[in-house]
């Protein structure tokens, strides 16, 4: 039995889905379901008695205790977070409150669980945080991608409170010896992600003849992972990783946002030829930036590669078209996460720019 925080969300989802699917390990679910999170996401686990759900705040540390006690994991994989940088930009309470405080509170809880253990159960168990490259910083074009001895340098709330996060789970290693591992990917896109992020926003704007909104000038580089290659990296971190240690994953896909776009449009053109505007190019607006835009991103996953074994199966090309062909087939998905407080956000977003 493993225990999952954030597993009603975008990554959590499909790791999810593809721990069952693989492995056949009973897992524990616990997930807020905040406007990110959606229970239809893991529609097809209705009725498996392998997977257990339950609503619930990481921080509410009763709780967490509670879980432990109950169902004895034998890992617990966090990927609850707060998790979209224009969201923390407008308000970054709720970043500090899950990331950072939530965070704490789930150490606390495991740390307390864990010291109780014995035996095998007690060195074979591990606490696995899932973060991102975003605490690294911007780069410059010619830098090179980030590493795991990469200085941190976050530039928005939502990565500084990623950041604190990672600073705490290494800390609790360092202090208690708590059996720690931290993953940092770079962007993660495929099915299942919430229609505020890029790739998602980009194909339900454009089969609904709407403006493809791009900050600035399109420029701004992103390392592009698909989830199913991030989730058998966790997987291979948990199962192999060195306690203590830091791995970074990435899908060897470097594209400037526009880059990104027009792909996108290309693949509409062909298998959805009959949305109210084609080329679906023509929808492409640049609007006015936002604060702080980190330039580029890039990561240097030669560490899991060299010591873990792990390669990403999808190219960009692969992967884009695999993705844009799930959100056509699961139109019914978008709607219904589609809530008027996604409207609202938008809204507040996107209105100002011009």
């Amino acid at each position: 039995m493993i225990l999952v925080t954030g597993g009603a969300g975008f990554i959590g989802a499909n790791f999810v889905i593809e721990w069952l699917a693989r492995t056949g390990e009973p897992v524990v679910n616990l997930d807020k379901l905040t406007y990110a999170g959606n229970l239809a996401s893991l529609a097809s686990l209705e009725g498996d008695s392998r997977h257990v759900f339950v609503q619930g705040d990481i921080g509410d540390r009763a709780l967490a205790e509670k879980l432990l006690a109950q169902y004895k994991p034998r890992a617990v994989i966090n990927f609850a977070a707060e998790s979209h940088v224009d969201r923390s930009i407008h308000g970054p309470a709720d970043f500090i409150e899950t990331n950072v405080v939530g965070t704490f509170n789930l150490l606390e809880a495991v740390r307390a669980w864990w010291g109780g253990l014995e035996g095998e159960a007690r060195a074979n168990f591990r606490f696995l945080h899932v973060s991102t490259d975003e605490v690294y910083g911007s780069l410059r074009p010619n830098d090179p991608a980030f590493s795991e001895s990469t200085p941190y340098a976050p530039n928005s709330p939502y990565s500084a409170s990623k950041a604190a996060s990672d600073h705490l789970v290494r800390a609790y290693h360092h202090t208690y010896g708590l059996p720690v591992l931290t993953t940092n990917c770079s962007n993660n896109y495929g099915p299942y992600q919430f229609p505020e992020k890029l790739i998602p926003l980009v194909i339900h704007n454009a089969i609904s003849g709407k403006p493809l909104p791009i900050y600035g000038d399109g420029s701004n580089i992103r390392d592009w992972l698909y989830v199913t290659d991030h989730c058998t990296a966790i997987m291979a971190v948990l199962e192999k990783g060195r306690l203590g240690e830091t791995y970074n994953i990435g899908g060897n896909s470097e594209k400037t946002n526009l880059e990104v776009v027009k792909t996108i449009c290309a693949i509409l053109d062909e298998l959805h030829a009959n949305s109210p505007v084609t080329p679906h190019e023509k929808l492409i607006a640049f609007v006015k930036d936002r604060p702080g835009h980190d330039a580029r991103y890039a990561i240097d996953s030669r560490k899991i590669q060299r010591e873990l074994g792990w390669q990403p199966q999808e190219s960009f090309e692969t992967g884009i078209r695999k993705t844009v062909a799930w959100y056509l087939a699961h139109e019914a998905w978008v709607e219904n996460v589609i809530s008027g407080e996604y409207r609202h956000w938008v809204q507040t977003n996107y209105a100002t720019r011009t």
